[in-house]
């Protein structure tokens, strides 16, 4: 699966598993040039390597959970429908300002599995990401989903989104067009679609932004994904006036994969290779692909009013709180 992206971008944590993984090709590229065996050497830092990849990946805190999923060299909705979709038909604009390079869409079919699909989208460059806005939706972008959401109801498809954004863009511009009215159509229009919707959250899943495309039977999320009301940037500038408090407030936030599985916010997590899924973005498309096909088809089976009655009580029983007695 092919894009373009920096060369390289090593996190903290990955320094360790970087600096053995740097020694390996050395000692590939020695043994090639000398002309001398070396595959028992090779073979003792492979297994050493996989070894504290596992270990650290393992106890990732859910900032460097935070950095894996912003991290440059992960795949991006389109990176996904490239890989796993037999066919995309992509369609544009919302009808009434313009076409929002910041949220795509379209004809999907998998397999047998024709669908709408509807994600967000990042740039790679700092050109693409100018063009798609860094992956923050204007409302027109919100618009777009909405057409093409209403489009699937008609034809009777299924819906599938993709959820990677830090949130939808607070400019000026797009307050003044209706943002925040764009995102509560979309709330309301996929809390009553009579066809089955999955969501995957596969990257950052940021506030309202993401919101706005994840009102859906099933939620799924990448292992290394985040899925929160704000950012932890955000969070701690509001709770704390302090930046540096980052690290405690993604920690708050309970933003990764696990803590939202236990708290029933989200139905499965997919799980990426070892490392991430930049480091394997065929496998994880794969991964991907497979769980989205099972997910619409088990929902395709259901009555359509038993569909949206689940619909309604998943999120309805969302969210509690206790009181302790005075």
């Amino acid at each position: 699966m092919a894009h373009r992206a920096p060369k390289r971008h090593i996190l903290d944590f990955e320094q360790p598993i970087v600096a053995l993984e740097d020694k390996i090709a050395e000692l590939k590229q020695l043994a090639i040039v000398q002309n001398v065996p070396a595959d028992d050497e090779v073979k003792k830092l492979t297994e050493k390597a996989d070894k504290l990849r596992t270990e650290i990946f393992a106890k990732l805190t859910a900032w460097e959970q935070v950095q894996l999923a912003r991290h440059p060299l992960r795949p991006y909705t389109l990176d996904y429908v490239t890989a796993f979709a037999s066919e995309f038909v992509e369609l544009h604009g919302d009808r009434t300002f313009s076409d929002d390079p910041a949220i795509v869409g379209g004809f999907m079919t998998i397999n047998d599995l024709k669908v709408m699909m509807i994600g967000q989208q990042k740039g790679r460059d700092t050109r693409e990401n100018i063009r798609r806005n860094f992956g923050m939706p204007n409302p027109e972008g919100y618009r777009k989903a909405n057409r093409l959401m209403r489009m699937a109801a008609k034809f009777k498809l299924p819906i599938v989104t993709m959820i990677d954004t830090p949130g939808a863009y607070p400019g000026l511009g797009a307050e003044e067009r209706g943002q925040a009215q764009a995102i509560a159509e979309n709330l309301k229009l996929m809390s009553s679609l009579p066809v089955p919707i999955v969501s995957v959250v596969i990257g950052e899943g940021g506030s309202g932004g993401a919101l706005a495309l994840g009102v859906s039977d099933r939620i799924l999320m990448l292992q290394h994904a985040i899925y929160s009301v704000i950012t932890p940037e955000g969070c701690a500038a509001i709770l704390w006036k302090d930046q540096s408090k980052v690290k405690e407030a993604a920690d708050a936030l309970k933003l990764t994969a696990k803590h939202l599985m236990d708290l029933g916010i989200i139905d499965r997590i997919i799980p990426e290779p070892p490392g991430g899924a930049h480091r394997d973005p065929a496998t994880t498309a794969e991964t991907l692909g497979r769980a989205i096909y099972e997910e619409v088809k088990y929902l395709q089976r259901q009555n359509t009013r038993a569909l949206l009655e689940r619909r309604l009580q998943k999120y309805m029983n969302m969210g509690y709180f206790e009181q302790e007695s005075p």
